[in-house]
């Protein structure tokens, strides 16, 4: 049995002609289906954002994109040391070097939109960070685990 589509509400709006050409141009450049579908993306991302700045207690997931000079690897091993301090928002990383010694780093988060921003600033004040974007959203990743308790061992017998 498949799950039943999403119901609809209707908005009708109103926007300057140029803002509105504008749109078009947009949901024609990314091949999307329609204006609706761009609209829904936008205020979803907005909605995100609302959440982290007026919300610090709601959870969100999202990545961390950094861009930082190599420093000799001092900046990664700051970089590591602050995300240690952050195990349970650090979800994973993917790290690559640019040219001009230069990396790029990706984190996947998930946690309390608080904890999320003072990772943002700790991250940030590393000196070699020289972007750092946080894109969130409300959806969540799935629970590792049941609370905090780490998994039970196989039982020896299960094991031979």
């Amino acid at each position: 049995m498949s799950p039943e589509p999403p119901r609809l509400a209707r908005l009708s709006m109103s926007l300057p002609a140029d803002l509105f050409r504008q749109l078009d141009m947009m949901v024609e450049e990314r091949a999307l289906p329609s204006r609706s579908q761009l609209i829904a993306e936008l205020i979803r991302h907005a909605l995100a954002e609302h959440e982290a700045l007026t919300r610090p207690h709601a959870m969100l997931a999202g990545t961390i994109t950094l861009v930082y000079a190599g420093g000799g690897g001092r900046v990664r091993q700051q970089l590591a040391e602050t995300q240690s301090d952050y195990l349970k928002e650090v979800i994973s990383s993917q790290h690559v070097f640019l040219e001009q010694d230069q990396s790029l780093e990706v984190l996947l988060v998930q946690g309390p939109a608080v904890r999320l921003k003072q990772l943002c600033d700790a991250l940030r004040a590393i000196r070699g960070v020289q972007q750092l974007q946080l894109v969130t959203t409300t959806a969540l990743l799935p629970p590792l685990y049941e609370g905090d308790a780490p998994p039970a061992a196989p039982s020896q017998e299960a094991a031979e």
